[in-house]
């Protein structure tokens, strides 16, 4: 399995969420300068993640996305599912010979198992454990940017 640019994307965002947002909103362009990832491509991984239920969004200048549950309630293998699809390690069968058949059905069983087990390894990751990790390597969170008023 190979996770594309889209799902590694999804899971940092979501982890800078977790992370540098703590439960409130941030925009787009301060997760994508945190980050490094190309704003148009994120704003459509947010959309997806939106659509899940995983993200919610406030429009306006004080808006941005911000977490729809606590991070010890999303799992990795959530955000993943979302961008990317149910993990499946061998592709659907084709036509074959009587004599290929069984052992492509044998194959798509031990493949199926596999991949339940990767769902089920993905599932028991959640945002809080990220963050957690994040901070035993000596991350440190950001503060919320502050706003300067002049009258």
């Amino acid at each position: 399995m190979k996770l594309s640019s889209k799902g590694l994307y999804g899971v940092q965002a979501i982890f800078d969420l977790a992370f540098h947002a703590e439960g409130n909103e941030a925009q787009i362009k301060e997760i994508c300068e945190r980050q490094a990832i190309p704003p148009r491509f994120l704003e459509q991984v947010f959309q997806d993640l939106r659509k899940a239920g995983i993200v919610t969004s406030r429009r306006g200048p004080r808006g941005g996305y911000k977490l729809a549950s606590p991070p010890e309630r999303i799992r990795l293998g959530d955000v993943i599912r979302a961008l990317e699809g149910p993990v499946q390690l061998l592709a659907p069968g084709r036509n074959r010979e009587p004599s290929e058949a069984s052992s492509y059905l044998v194959a798509q069983e031990v493949f199926k198992g596999l991949s339940s087990g990767i769902e089920a390894c993905l599932d028991a990751v959640t945002m809080a454990d990220m963050c957690a990790r994040a901070e035993s390597m000596g991350l440190t969170r950001r503060p919320p940017p502050a706003y300067v008023y002049a009258i």
